[in-house]
């Protein structure tokens, strides 16, 4: 073959490779942009929202919520604590962590519990290993329980969902679900009594309160369930909201400059996340604009659909891998799956459950360690990872059960 002919082979070559692909490099090209620009509008609606939370979270501390309730968990706290002391401060600042959890302001839930870190590494004997009540705080931490999925509903809002809260029931028997297996693998490790008194009647109660809503829901079906849902989730933020003020107002507290006060924190929450949201959905938009995401969601719907199971349900699974490793990530994909697929599809909704049925394991572990300078974790991975893997189970099964 003479020069010419080479030359002329490789020029197709290029124009094959090059130029024929020219569809999917504008595609991925235009899905940068609007990529970017949907991160930055769903930034700017949430900052409403956690604004809204955090100036609430500020009312309920100042005005002594947030101490009666942690007096009220003292007894549990001191059997699943056992190396804290009675009465000791660390305690109101884990209560706090898990109130911001179980509210759904995750981003509020990390500067009380790098706190209460803190706090508990100085009751810490070995300075390089994580202690027994280190382990316990993060596994439950990290499992996420939700009551009030403020954020995620943020989020379904923002997208357009019909009503934001059908989400509610599900992701709360979820998130119970991974908070009771990973406490339960922590309490097995370290020889906590599980059938101590008080522990069995704080985890009876709780578990008959989410058996009992399982059993309504199963004999509805799925517009009832949708309609139950909500009426249970509007019913319980009122309530808190209005307990919240009241107790300001017994205490004499200014609500609406304590209002203010942790509004202004919710605010430079929401702006912070701003980069990391953008920056994860050109990243996910990119994939999908390439072809990638459909070829890896495809070979998934066929894998569930020779289980038996929905093979739309297959979505989700990047979302379910993802969490563990990235908050933000996994947020990411939330909100891609429910852009691509719609706010109130199967998979749009189970992306929404898997969001907040655990939290992001690897991060919690990497920064609330190492704050305190923590080198080894013990068994607090593994039992995590547990927790996860319980909560995406669940979140399926929920899945599977509420909207089929």
């Amino acid at each position: 073959m003479d020069r010419a002919n080479l030359l002329a082979v490789l020029m197709g070559l290029v124009q094959c490779v090059f130029f024929g692909q020219t569809d999917i490099f504008s595609a991925i090209l235009n899905s940068t942009f609007s990529s970017a620009k949907t991160g930055f509008e769903i930034s700017l609606g949430l900052t409403g929202v956690l604004s809204l939370w955090m100036g609430i979270m500020k009312i309920g501390e100042q005005g002594g919520v947030v101490h009666s309730l942690s007096r009220g968990v003292a007894p549990f706290f001191s059997r699943i604590f056992p190396e804290v002391p009675k009465g000791h401060p660390v305690y109101g600042s884990m209560f706090m962590n898990f109130a911001a959890n179980m509210l759904g302001l995750d981003n509020a839930a990390t500067p009380v519990g790098l706190k209460a870190m803190g706090e508990l590494q100085e009751l810490n004997k070995d300075k390089q290993q994580a202690s027994n009540a280190m382990i316990m705080f993060v596994t439950l931490g990290a499992s996420g329980l939700t009551l009030i999925p403020t954020t995620i509903m943020a989020y379904r809002a923002q997208m357009g969902a019909a009503n934001p809260a059908d989400i509610f029931l599900p992701l709360l028997i979820s998130t119970y679900c991974s908070t009771l297996v990973g406490f339960l693998a922590v309490c097995i490790i370290q020889k906590i009594k599980i059938w101590n008194r008080v522990i069995l009647l704080t985890l009876g109660a709780i578990t008959a309160i989410v058996g009992g809503l399982l059993l309504m829901a199963s004999h509805l079906n799925e517009q009832q369930l949708s309609s139950f849902s909500a009426i249970v989730a509007s019913v319980l933020l009122l309530g808190v909201i209005s307990w919240f003020i009241i107790q300001a107002f017994i205490h004499r507290v200014n609500v609406y400059n304590a209002f203010i006060d942790g509004a202004k924190e919710g605010f430079k929450v929401a702006v912070g996340i701003i980069p990391y949201l953008i920056a994860i959905l050109v990243a996910v938009g990119m994939f999908r604009a390439s072809g990638a995401m459909g070829l890896l969601e495809a070979g998934l719907g066929k894998c569930f659909a020779a289980c038996g199971l929905n093979p739309d349900m297959a979505l989700a699974v990047p979302t379910a891998v993802m969490k563990p490793l990235s908050g933000s990530g996994a947020r990411g994909l939330m909100i891609e799956a429910m852009t691509t697929y719609g706010a109130d599809s199967l998979v749009g909704r189970l992306c929404c459950m898997l969001q907040g049925c655990a939290d992001t394991t690897f991060y919690v572990i990497a920064v609330y360690f190492g704050s305190v300078g923590i080198k080894n974790t013990r068994h607090a991975v593994a039992c995590c990872l547990l927790a996860d893997l319980a909560g995406v189970i669940a979140a399926f099964t929920m899945a599977s059960l509420f909207f089929g």
